[in-house]
C-alpha cells in the first residue's frame, strides 16, 4: 500500500525494530508483517548465493525461524537489516560448505544445464529478449563463481542497495576490506563477461 510521503531509511528501522519488540512477547501479527517486509530481499539474497529457488525458499524459512526465536534476546545495536543480512550471511555460508563436502553439480554440468535453460527459451522468446536473458545467466554465473564472501558483498550491494558499512558490518570486516574485495569481484566479473562488453 502506497502513501504520499515515503519513510526515512531511519524510520523503516524503526518500524523494523518496533516489530521485533512485539515479535517478543510473541505477537504473531508483527511477525507476519516483519516477514512481508524483508521476505523478498532475504529469499532473492540466498537464491543469489545458492542459485537454487527451492533451497532458497528452505534457507528464507530458517532465517525468520530464527528471528522469531531469539526476538526476545534482540538488541537494536546495529540496523535491524545488519542483524537480518547477518543471519542470512551464516545460514548460506553453513549451506556452501555442507554442499562443497556433498560435491553436488560441477561448474562444467552447471554451466551445460544453463546453455540447455538458454536453449529451451530461446524457441520462445524474440532475439531482443533472448539476448537479454543470456546477459543475465552470464552475469549470474559470473557471480556464482565468485569466492563466497565476495559473492555475498557483491549480491548486497548490487541487488540490495546496501551501504558500503552494513555490508562491513553483515561480513564482519572492516570496511576498507569490503571495498577491496568489491574491487578485486568487479575486476573478475569484468573479465569473465568481457565478451559480452565487447559486444
Amino acid at each position: 500500500m502506497e502513501t504520499e510521503s515515503t519513510p526515512f531509511p531511519g524510520d523503516e528501522d524503526s518500524l523494523d525494530v518496533a516489530l521485533m519488540a512485539r515479535i517478543g512477547a510473541g505477537d504473531h501479527a508483527a511477525f507476519r508483517a516483519l516477514v512481508e517486509r524483508h521476505q523478498d530481499a532475504v529469499v532473492g539474497t540466498v537464491a543469489r548465493m545458492l542459485g537454487n529457488p527451492a533451497d532458497a525458499e528452505d534457507i528464507g524459512q530458517q532465517v525468520f525461524l530464527r528471528i522469531w526465536r531469539h526476538a526476545k534476546r534482540y538488541r537494536p545495536e546495529a540496523k535491524f537489516t545488519t542483524y537480518l543480512f547477518t543471519i542470512t550471511r551464516n545460514l548460506v555460508f553453513n549451506e556452501t560448505r555442507r554442499r562443497s563436502r556433498r560435491k553436488e553439480v560441477s561448474p562444467d554440468e552447471r554451466e551445460e544445464i544453463s546453455h540447455l535453460q538458454v536453449a529451451a527459451e530461446s524457441a520462445r522468446q524474440p532475439d531482443a529478449e533472448l539476448l537479454q536473458a543470456e546477459l543475465q545467466q552470464a552475469v549470474d554465473a559470473a557471480i556464482a563463481a565468485l569466492p563466497e564472501v565476495q559473492r555475498m558483498a557483491v549480491v548486497l550491494r548490487r541487488y540490495e542497495q546496501m551501504p558500503y558499512e552494513e555490508i562491513a558490518e553483515v561480513l564482519k570486516l572492516s570496511l576498507s576490506a569490503v571495498k577491496s574485495l568489491l574491487f578485486r569481484a568487479r575486476a573478475t566479473l569484468r573479465e569473465s563477461l568481457r565478451n559480452y562488453l565487447d559486444e
